[in-house]
């Protein structure tokens, strides 16, 4: 019996060629972007669900909240761990790390003099003998229990024991020394097995946290800083079963007001406003609020965005089906009364139908596997680095296209063959298979459906317009500083060698000398960073109350202003000094102490508890971040003790010439002759403002793709029943010819009803398009307008698109002889 339908098919798809290759094309590439969008969402949402217990695992994160702004961190002051392991209530495990900075790791080898040096490590922390009892591991040698107890001991994963001894056995490697930054001489203590699973805790080495307690690091830490927050202090807590995450953040409180009102030598003495709060362990791949350990994450209305694409796709892919499968039914009218007649029940003609379909979604599923590598290609900026053509060996991917080929085989399916099956054999075998009745329900549902699918064509055409328009609007716009022909390098800081650190200023003298640069900087970051610095700062007010906010701290030399064309709107610029001796402030900051005139704010003075500074200027506003965030209370200080950054402005070029190229291979001679053993590394500064719509740019790159294929599934739907219909009014179109009609007249005739069909989805999709793209801008703070040409554009050119379309079919059917298609007659 299943031969036998699946032969029926097969003659089926032999005997109508074009409608089954426009069906298979259609859902071929609906499901190729399912299965791709699935790879993405299932690896994202796979993040970190794998710890045992993970469901009572939260990180503890901090806010802190102003009158005019709320900062987000997910680090805690170093001390609160200890207190909270101490006296909290609800907990079962409570640990802390701190991330280290990129450090020099050499490993001395027997029998040579010196050792083997890798420079910038990554991926290494310092933490506390809890962190294995919290995050288990696979120990190839050491015990966890005693691994990270004692000061100077590190614990190496798999994959970096053999990067420094690659020739030694796990258990051979417990004991050797390590230094870290040639000052901090450690001990193997423990080999643990690299994570296998989808993870952001990422870490390579484990140096134990009671190494900072006896060495020079534990002050830079801040050890015993309640006052004191970095993302660096990292704090997970396990909850005890049926603990209240409400009351574990209560007792967080009042453990912080506790200790943080016995620092009275700091002058903390009354209540501050940071508060911390649990967040769940599965949180942190997408709350881009806090930061991750990865250093990417997820952005969740991307995610949700990919799987409407990916059910947007899909299901063009089923209304193409629908609709060429119900206008043929009159074609296999006699077929279904023949075998009416002969005694095959509904059911088995509506498995009959539904098989045909079946073995149709089964083949474009073949042609979607086929053209995943290709997708993954296109797509390998935007996928992540763990997804590639071997994540379709995984059991669970094969299940998904199971349940997807099923799911949308009952759902292209099911209805024409209900449709198919209504048929009477009696009014069928005289040729009157449909009603008038019947006929224009028929219609009207495929009408329905074409309509359908150009909403949703139009609308990621708009959506694709607005995106592009507003990330072009904020790469051009005026930012307050020039940002065209500048490169920044960073100079390596040592905190145990001065003699390091002062041999920037060497090259910045060096730098001044060679003849393709223009100006030259040192300073803290550029006026637009993904590094934030902010300070709590207190003014004075004129009836003696205190005013305190966070304001972001930057560092700039005298040169600095000029080099990226800031506006100082009054009074001077800084002056050379090597500590903070006065600060110039931006406007915002000017009009928050209460001065709309800025030359007011100059002679103010602000700062710290027992710390405070004169105002010596004012610069207009300008964009620290990208234009989705406001501008920020701001202020500069000239202190060269933290200025680490050289800001080049380069000469322009003159036509094609290689100018910049051999002033970069200068500025890194004279580099590596200051710093022989660093690698030099250097950012265009128009690039990294460009980095701050990666997200946006990603989503334009997607919905380009999306509008193109629903565009082209649309249109193989659209091109499909225009074939159709030309075939079934044949001799029509020969009588009009006979009568006089010209080709005009016919091929108007013939896709009126269709162009009618594309405008009246315009009309919908214009208020939803609208709606939809009016709240996605409200995430900009600066945003572009929604023009009226984007809709304009987008209507007049599907219907241009529409129109191109049909008249491939209808003007070849309104130039056939009618003598052709009267012949029968």
């Amino acid at each position: 019996m299943f031969s036998n339908y699946f032969r029926v098919a097969f003659r089926s798809f032999r005997h109508n060629k074009l409608f089954s290759l426009i069906n298979i094309g259609g859902l071929a590439i609906g499901i190729s972007a399912a299965l791709v969008i699935y790879l993405i969402v299932q690896y994202e949402f796979s993040f970190d669900k794998f710890h045992k217990d993970g469901d009572r695992i939260y990180r503890v994160v901090s806010e802190m909240k102003f009158p005019d702004l709320t900062i987000e961190n997910s680090g805690v002051p170093a001390p609160t761990s200890q207190a909270v392991r101490e006296e909290a209530t609800g907990l079962d495990l409570v640990t802390h790390f701190n991330t280290a900075w990129e450090l020099k790791v050499s490993v001395p080898i027997p029998g040579n003099q010196s050792p083997a040096v890798f420079r910038k490590q990554k991926e290494i922390i310092y933490a506390d003998k809890y962190y294995f009892e919290m995050f288990p591991y696979q120990w190839l040698a050491g015990s966890p229990k005693t691994a990270l107890k004692d000061p100077f001991q590190v614990v190496l994963t798999e994959s970096r024991a053999k990067t420094y001894f690659s020739a030694l056995k796990p258990s051979e490697i417990i004991g050797r020394e390590i230094y870290y930054d040639d000052t901090i001489k450690t001990m193997v203590a423990g080999v643990v097995k690299d994570m296998d699973k989808v993870t952001d805790f990422i870490f390579k080495e484990f140096i134990s946290k009671a190494t900072i307690d006896v060495t020079g690091w534990k002050e830079q830490w801040g050890l015993e800083e309640w006052g004191s927050i970095t993302s660096a202090s990292q704090m997970f807590v396990k909850l005890s079963k049926g603990a209240s995450t409400s009351k574990i953040e209560q007792q967080l409180v009042s453990i912080r007001e506790k200790y943080r009102s016995k620092d009275k030598e700091k002058g903390f003495t009354k209540k501050d406003d940071m508060k911390h709060m649990l967040q769940p362990i599965t949180d942190i791949h997408f709350n881009n609020k806090y930061d991750a350990f990865s250093r990417r994450q997820a952005h969740l209305p991307t995610l949700y965005g990919l799987l409407a694409v990916a059910a947007f796709l899909l299901l063009l892919g089923c209304i193409n089906f629908i609709n060429l499968t119900t206008a043929q039914s009159s074609q296999r009218a006699k077929e279904i009364g023949i075998r009416k007649t002969m005694g095959s029940g509904k059911g088995q003609l509506i498995f009959q139908f539904l098989s045909e379909t079946f073995l149709l979604t089964f083949l474009a599923t073949l042609v979607s596997v086929a053209l995943t590598p290709l997708l993954l290609n296109i797509f390998k900026d935007f996928i992540p680095e763990g997804i590639s053509f071997t994540s379709l060996n995984q059991p669970h991917v094969w299940v998904f296209l199971l349940v997807l080929l099923l799911i949308v085989s009952a759902l292209a399916g099911f209805y024409p063959a209900l449709v198919l099956t209504k048929f009477k054999p009696v009014t069928v075998l005289k040729n009157q298979a449909y009603t008038g009745s019947a006929q224009s329900r028929k219609a009207w549902l495929r009408k329905t459906l074409t309509v359908t699918q150009f909403v949703i064509a139009q609308f990621l055409i708009i959506a694709t317009l607005v995106v592009s328009k507003q990330i072009n609007y904020s790469l051009n716009k005026d930012l307050g500083y020039k940002r065209e022909a500048i490169v920044t390098v960073n100079t390596p800081r040592n905190f145990f060698s001065k003699e390091v650190d002062n041999r920037r200023f060497v090259l910045l003298e060096k730098l001044k000398a060679i003849p393709g640069i223009e100006k030259v900087s040192l300073a803290g970051s550029s006026p637009a960073s993904s590094n934030t610095h902010t300070n709590t700062m207190k003014y004075e007010k004129a009836d003696k109350s205190i005013m305190e906010t966070m304001v972001e701290v930057k560092y700039a030399d005298t040169g600095y202003f000029n080099l990226y064309g800031m506006k100082l709107v009054a009074g001077r610029n800084v002056e050379a000094s090597d500590t903070t001796r006065e600060y110039v402030i931006n406007e915002s900051l000017a009009k928050m102490i209460g001065h709309q005139n800025s030359a007011d704010a100059v002679g103010e003075f602000l700062g710290e508890e027992k710390r405070k500074f004169l105002v010596v200027g004012v610069i207009s506003d300008f964009h620290t971040k990208s234009t989705h965030e406001p501008i920020k209370p701001l202020l500069y200080s000239a202190a060269s003790d933290q200025s680490f950054t050289l800001h080049l402005a380069l000469k322009p070029k003159v036509g094609n010439s290689d100018s910049w190229k051999e002033t970069l291979a200068m500025v890194e001679k004279e580099y590596k002759t200051i710093y022989p053993e660093e690698d030099f590394k250097f950012n265009f500064y128009d690039e990294s403002i460009s980095a701050f719509y990666k997200t946006e740019q990603n989503i334009t790159r997607l919905l380009k793709w999306s509008s193109g294929l629903c565009i082209f599934i649309s249109c193989l739907g659209l091109l499909g029943l225009a074939i159709y219909v030309t075939n079934t009014r044949t001799k029509e179109i020969g009588v009009r010819k006979v009568l006089g009609a010209s080709v005009v007249q016919i091929v108007s005739l013939l896709s009126k009803d269709f162009i009618a069909l594309v405008m009246i989805a315009f009309v919908i999709v214009l208020p939803l398009a609208w709606w939809a793209m009016h709240n996605w801008l409200q995430d900009f703070v600066y945003r572009t307008a929604l023009s009226w040409w984007i809709f304009g554009a987008t209507g007049f050119g599907m219907v241009l698109i529409a129109m191109l379309i049909l008249s491939v079919r209808t003007i070849r059917a309104a130039t056939e002889n009618p003598v052709r298609s009267l012949r029968s007659e």
